[in-house]
């Protein structure tokens, strides 16, 4: 069985962007629109990796990372954060990222030939 990629992004084109690319690399993608959402399935689906944007509706992809880092069940899940923000903020969120946990921190916009080696990398191709 394929490992799971769990992706959290509010904008529908970037579940659809990354999809295939994912999948043809030898992993399964579930998505979710928000952190709340993506929480929940974590329980549920168990994944691999989790690909998770900074800015979303409700709760942000850095609270949703210190949770899942905190979290015993899911505190070995290796988490990407991603954003679209470049700004002073932007350093202070790599910053704060790395020291929640986060295994690796891109910049949008983001080619899925790059998402696809930053997940080969931490979900190496022999779980694949």
């Amino acid at each position: 069985m394929a490992p799971k990629i769990l992706l959290i992004d509010d904008e529908p084109l970037m579940h659809l962007l990354y999809k295939s690319h994912i999948e043809k690399a030898g992993y399964g993608l579930v998505t979710a629109k928000n952190a709340e959402e993506g929480l929940a399935m974590v329980k549920q689906e168990k994944p691999a990796l989790i690909v998770i944007d900074i800015i979303l509706t409700g709760q942000d992809g850095l609270a949703a990372l210190r949770e899942l880092k905190a979290a015993k069940e899911t505190k070995h899940i290796p988490v990407i954060i991603f954003t679209g923000a470049i700004s002073d903020a932007h350093h202070a969120s790599r910053r704060e990222a790395a020291s929640a946990g986060a295994a690796a921190f891109l910049t949008k916009p983001i080619s899925p030939a790059q998402l696809v080696n930053e997940i080969k990398r931490l979900v190496p191709a022999k779980e694949a």
